[in-house]
């Protein structure tokens, strides 16, 4: 087993992984940006490092700094968690290359043949692994969108080789939006996962989303945990995820199960990994309680070639660690249980925690300070988190802060006990989509188990968010102004190991330090760090000066520029478009209003923004 191990991410994750280490004996690293050098993970590892400033392409995305942080602490692994370097096979092999550092996950090359979408359905199907009818090679113009709508009917999906989580797909309902589809599905697929090769697909308009957890190590054993239903999204980001499924049948649950370690098998794959399915809603009346038998189509979507947010699901279900089994495998052991040893009891749903805001179409809180933090507890109850009363609200990553997840019995015990759970979850001061969760305990589509992926996004009725806001929500509370901030640096040796320490006073006047030379920042709080702004938004900074009669465009929304449609000396008429925004999973238009000539482009392609942000200056 690892002496030390560095978890290359953040918040839940991070202490996810980190607990993991600690009952198996592992000393633990952190990394942290600019924007969480208070962050609970850092407050939880034996030691961190900072990596860079709060944009996640200079910090956590940083393989160079990454690694060299893992270098410095003597880190003989990396665990990268979820999101960020996790699927990034580039990474992954540096990683692997390195003589002193062991990669915690799949090998870079099965992470290439998985990781990418049309690598992985040519895989699938010589494994003998249904897959949604489309495309095996990356799709190269508008026309062929046309062509495959014509010969399968339309929708069609485009999606992103490299995407996941409804990020670079674009559906097309017919043959006039094939175009600027296919260009965006493009753009994002570049933006996000630095590759714009798309395929094509069918779109299956009413589905339902399984998936299916896999173990497996380097000695040939594959094993798969079952499945989890995640059902449950909005614009194909998952909101809650349960097991097992409640509309299958045992055979159609083994036969699922059976098609995914085959596919793992096929592919040579070790680690964990999630295999994902569509299962196509035809032919049974689920209002009656009629269940999804093996005649029931399914098909293969996509591998996960990393642990999954709702690991946790199958955890609470078979009693095995996952967490632990990656480092086990990483470390070269054998899978000590078999496939018969698997065994399913009870049901598990966990809930996402994010810091949205459910009754506005879940857009992203855009700041706040925990007041009050308390957890639920009590039997089947687990959160999973890395807040403390007192956290401020970081908005620079993914919105989702903690995880509730909670094991019963069976299904109506589950439903229950979340009720429970959730009355006893008291969140002050941060938005959070908890009141939606209690709106969904109560749902009749849902306690029936008869909701597929389209059920939020399209039957919800919005006035019944609204009023379950109205009855649990909580507001955000602003960031104090009680005077100045001082930042004092100073140099201090322990043991003869040199630190970079930051000390914060609130109301304090300045006082003036030497200077003194980086020592690389190896302490949880601040080490390393800079006093100075962010460098992940244009927030930070001063207001720009608009010209008299010139217009600032500002956004309205947290999000990503996707793209900047405009440069310094153009012209703009009203209405003309000069950035394109993602956000909440949508490209939205930035346009200018009254019209001008641009004397201040603020922001660059793949910057994260926040609302009230300025992105252009006309005069």
């Amino acid at each position: 087993m690892f002496d030390k191990v560095l978890v290359a991410n953040r918040g839940e994750i991070a202490v996810r992984v980190m607990r993991a280490c600690e009952e198996l004996g592992v000393d633990t690293v952190a990394v942290y940006s600019e924007a969480d050098k208070h962050g609970g993970h850092v407050r939880h590892a034996d030691e961190a490092y900072n990596v860079g400033p709060a944009r996640a392409a200079d910090s956590y995305l940083d393989h160079e700094a990454v690694i060299g942080a893992a270098e410095k602490a003597g880190a003989d692994a990396i665990h990268p968690g979820y999101g960020f370097l996790a699927e990034n096979a580039g990474f992954a092999g540096k990683v692997e290359a390195h003589d002193d550092i062991t990669w915690v996950g799949p090998a870079a090359d099965g992470m290439e043949q998985l990781g990418e979408k049309t690598k992985a359905r040519k895989t699938m199907r010589e494994a003998d692994v249904p897959i949604v009818p489309g495309t095996t090679d990356p799709a190269e113009s508008a026309e062929e969108v046309k062509e495959f709508g014509e010969e399968h009917g339309y929708p069609v999906a485009i999606k992103a080789e490299g995407g996941g989580g409804g990020r670079g797909m674009k559906i097309v309902e017919g043959p006039e939006e094939a175009e600027d589809q296919f260009e965006s599905a493009k753009r994002e697929g570049e933006a996000y996962f630095d590759n714009d090769n798309v395929y094509l697909e069918r779109y299956l308009e009413n589905p339902r989303h399984i998936e299916v957890q896999i173990l497996a190590d380097e000695h040939g054993n594959v094993r798969h945990l079952g499945e989890r239903d995640c059902s449950l999204q909005r614009r194909h980001q998952k909101v809650i995820e349960e097991g097992p499924s409640p509309a299958l049948t045992d055979e159609l649950r083994e036969e699922i199960g059976e098609a995914a370690r085959r596919g793992a098998d096929a592919a040579g794959y070790y680690n964990a990994g999630t295999f994902e399915f569509l299962v196509e809603e035809e032919d049974r009346d689920a209002e009656a309680g009629e269940l999804l038998g093996p005649d029931a189509n399914f098909y293969f979507l996509e591998v996960n070639t990393r642990i999954q947010v709702e690991h946790t699901v199958t955890e609470e279900l078979t009693g095995i660690d996952i967490v632990k089994w990656q480092l086990r495998v990483a470390a070269g052991e054998e899978l000590t249980f078999s496939q018969d040893d698997v065994d399913l009891s009870g049901h598990a749903i966990e809930f996402r925690i994010n810091a949205e805001h459910p009754e506005q179409e879940f857009q992203p809180a855009s700041g706040g300070t925990l007041d009050t933090y308390d957890t639920p507890d009590g039997i089947g109850v687990r959160v999973d988190d890395a807040l403390s009363a007192g956290d401020e609200l970081v908005t620079d990553y993914d919105s989702m802060i903690a995880k509730l997840i909670v094991h019963a019995s069976d299904r109506e015990e589950c439903l229950a006990r979340s009720k429970r759970a959730f009355g006893e979850y008291d969140i002050e001061g941060v938005v959070t989509i908890a009141p939606f969760h209690r709106l969904m305990l109560d749902d009749d589509a849902f306690v029936a188990g008869t909701h597929t992926t389209k059920y939020l996004d399209e039957e919800l009725e919005q006035a019944r968010v609204e009023e379950a806001v109205e009855r649990w929500g909580t507001e955000s509370t602003g960031e104090e102004e009680d005077g100045e901030t001082t930042t004092r640096e100073f140099t201090v040796e322990v043991n003869g190991k040199r630190f970079d320490v930051e000390l914060e006073e609130e109301g304090a006047p300045a006082i003036p330090t030497p200077e003194t030379s980086s020592g690389g920042g190896d302490r949880p709080t601040g080490a390393g760090g800079s006093s100075g702004s962010d460098d992940g938004g244009s927030g930070g900074g001063a207001e720009p000066e608009v010209p008299e009669g010139g217009e600032s465009i500002a956004v309205d929304m947290q999000g990503t520029v996707l793209s900047v449609e405009v440069e310094e000396g153009d012209e703009v008429a009203p209405g003309d478009t000069v950035a394109v925004l993602e956000a909440m999973k949508m490209e939205n238009d930035i346009d200018a209003e009254r019209g001008g000539t641009v004397s201040q482009v603020l922001v660059e392609e793949g910057e994260s923004v926040d609302m009230g942000d300025v992105l252009v200056v006309l005069e």
